[in-house]
């Protein structure tokens, strides 16, 4: 049996499947005590189900994009735990470059099926599941300061969002430079400027994603179509991988 196999095995779907039927049965009562919530306090209910059928259409387009990351990692870690990271607490954007650095520090060249091992995939699994705890254990014992700052509380002069705002921004420059700088080194390889001997997909495939994600935003701030924000991130992608489909 290869570790692939070993990965989709009916175990392994049943305890990750079993994870996420649980939190989405939290999921479902917290919206039934919210609807019943709002109904006590006098809230319309025409408006409220508008709301929900409203939230539920905007979800599912930019659900696409998380769905394109499972399949991506599904092909070298399998799909149970790819689809309990990306349904539960992940982020698209964190689970793949977790993974990726996870893979490459276990002496791996990648996220690549055929080197995978045992102890790899539980080492890249324990990354994946151990780094993201900061969120919630920053989630119990800040968010009541961290709210206050917000609403302008005593203790903040509501400067706390506008920080989160530009930390936010500066962490994915970091990140897309990081990239961008790896994939250029590998395209240059050291041997001048204008000596392309490796890779140019990734910047092509780059390039076409930045470029649709511009005219998403376009659209959205300039022919004020601000629904287009939803499926930004899951349109980029698309893009970029139907570019590296015809491109490759």
């Amino acid at each position: 049996m290869t570790i692939l196999s070993q990965l989709n095995s009916p175990a392994m779907y049943l305890i990750c499947g079993g994870v996420i039927v649980v939190v989405a049965l939290i999921c479902v009562l917290f919206m039934v005590r919210a609807y019943r919530a709002g109904l006590a306090i006098g809230m319309d209910a025409t408006k409220m189900r508008r709301v929900i059928i409203s939230s539920t259409t905007f979800t599912i387009l930019p659900a696409v994009g998380i769905l394109l990351g499972v399949i991506a990692l599904s092909g070298s870690l399998g799909t149970p735990l790819p689809w309990l990271r990306l349904s539960v607490i992940g982020a698209l954007h964190y689970e793949t470059q977790v993974a990726q650095g996870a893979a490459e520090a276990v002496g791996l060249s990648g996220l690549n099926a055929a080197e995978m091992t045992a102890t790899a995939f539980s080492t890249i699994a324990l990354v994946m599941s151990a780094c993201i705890a900061g969120g919630i254990l920053m989630s119990i014992f800040f968010t009541k300061r961290y709210t206050s700052r917000l609403s302008g509380g005593k203790s903040g002069g509501g400067l706390a969002g506008g920080f989160g705002d530009k930390a936010m921004t500066a962490m994915f420059i970091g990140l897309v430079s990081a990239y961008i700088g790896n994939y250029v080194g590998q395209l240059v390889s050291g041997k001048g400027l204008f000596t392309f001997t490796g890779s140019w997909l990734p910047i092509a495939v780059m390039a076409v994603a930045a470029i649709a994600m511009a005219f998403f935003i376009w659209l959205a701030e300039k022919k004020k179509a601000a629904w287009v924000e939803n499926f930004s991130i899951a349109g980029s992608m698309l893009c970029g991988m139907i570019a590296a489909v015809l491109l490759g």
